[in-house]
């Protein structure tokens, strides 16, 4: 793969498993150095630094909540300190806390607002600073199709998800001018924990709904991530792009 991204420095959220794990490989491959954050799994997250490091660039776990100013604040320093600041943002921390509305209780209505979408804000405030002082950037939101077309149980989910699509909207109009793109990713049903952890009934159900017959993979979402962060992609801005098999469409 070209290393495209030879001297840049990108920093992925949430970035142990999954999608967010795919995204620092890709990133990686394309010659940036990497730093991902985590909170809880710590194997997980040395293990994605390590697989960094086996593909020729360099990488860096940090523990933190994105929902706490100091925690973010701590991340960035200790990137700014290493490497020099952050290139590439990826806003990918997220989690989930699933209930009807009816009996959803205000704690996690909170704590998935607070990482889904107080996170992005916090990340990209303190990366825009250097950012615009070097005028060229790129941030990528990855959000959800539950984002655009809601899911019932998931109101917390998509209301935080929503809201990332109005801030990718406004920040890329803020900072188009300085070299600068914002784009939101939102993917589909992609075969992470949580679609593995679904039953074989309701796994069945999914893939009915889906035109292409399948769920995606994590490299696939990672495939664009690392397009969007490309000179090439410097015209694509404030765009929703779905990485979904076609679901929206159904």
């Amino acid at each position: 793969m070209e290393r495209v991204l030879d001297g840049k420095v990108a920093l992925v959220t949430g970035g142990s498993r999954g999608i967010g794990r795919a995204i620092a490989l890709r990133l990686a491959h394309m010659g940036a150095k990497v730093a991902i954050t985590y909170l809880s799994h710590t194997q997980a997250a040395q293990e994605t630094v390590d697989a960094i490091a086996r593909v020729g660039s360099e990488g860096m776990c940090l523990q933190g909540d994105v929902a706490s100013t100091a925690d973010v604040e701590a991340c960035f320093q200790k990137v700014t300190s290493t490497w020099g600041g952050v290139d590439i943002l990826v806003n990918n921390a997220g989690i989930i806390h699933d209930s009807l509305l009816v009996r959803m209780d205000e704690e996690a209505w909170d704590r998935v607002l607070a990482v889904d979408l107080r996170g992005a804000y916090l990340c990209t405030r303190l990366a825009l600073k250097g950012m615009l002082r070097k005028r060229w950037g790129r941030i990528l939101n990855i959000g959800s199709v539950v984002g655009i077309r809601g899911n019932p149980g998931q109101a917390n989910y998509a209301a935080a998800k929503a809201g990332l699509i109005g801030l990718t909207l406004s920040v890329a109009k803020e900072v188009a001018s300085r070299g600068i793109t914002v784009n939101y990713i939102a993917p589909g049903y992609i075969t992470t924990d949580i679609v593995e952890g679904l039953s074989a009934d309701l796994k069945e159900r999914i893939l009915q709904r889906i035109p292409v017959g399948r769920f995606g993979r994590a490299e696939e979402v990672a495939a664009l991530a690392g397009f969007l962060c490309t000179e090439e992609a410097s015209y694509i801005t404030g765009q929703v792009i779905a990485v979904d098999g076609g679901l929206v469409i159904s």
